[in-house]
């Protein structure tokens, strides 16, 4: 079957679909995972994002955390273009930063969601929760992010 003969899934079934995707799965400050995924897809709406882009915000770790099968997403009654940001936000195994970040500035809709991941994963008080040499890891992966993909604050 085609997506133009399916209906797409709502943001609701999306919604629901990631949440049971990542249960009983923490971030690194041990809060649930489905925590920073309500926080990425309300900061893409909050930037203006539309319905594919907020859908893609819930699923745009579930392929990269093997939370979902790639099949799955392929398979998924979703627009090409959710389907699209999911994967290009997925980082790949050995692939360099710039690699990562052309990908997603090649990709219609892709920046806008990983602002949002990168504003959550870069927000003070998530990060004053963990060790000092893992937040100031993180603090420099995120700075360096941004920057290749010419997010500047």
């Amino acid at each position: 079957m085609t997506e133009t003969h399916r209906t797409p899934l709502t943001l609701a079934e999306v919604e629901a679909v990631a949440r049971a995707a990542h249960a009983g799965q923490t971030d690194k400050a041990g809060r649930p995972y489905a925590e920073h995924l309500r926080a990425v897809a309300e900061g893409v709406r909050a930037r203006g994002g539309d319905e594919e882009q907020i859908a893609a915000a819930w699923l745009h770790d579930a392929v990269e955390d093997d939370a979902l099968p790639p099949e799955w997403l392929r398979e998924a009654a979703l627009s090409s273009r959710t389907k699209d940001i999911v994967l290009a936000v997925t980082k790949r195994a050995g692939e360099p930063p710039e690699a990562y970040a052309a990908r997603i500035l090649a990709t219609p809709g892709a920046l806008l969601v990983k602002e949002a991941d990168l504003a959550h994963n870069a927000d003070p008080a998530r990060l004053a929760v963990l060790d000092e040499a893992t937040r100031t890891r993180l603090t420099e992966k995120y700075a360096r992010m941004r920057a290749l993909l010419g997010l500047v604050r």
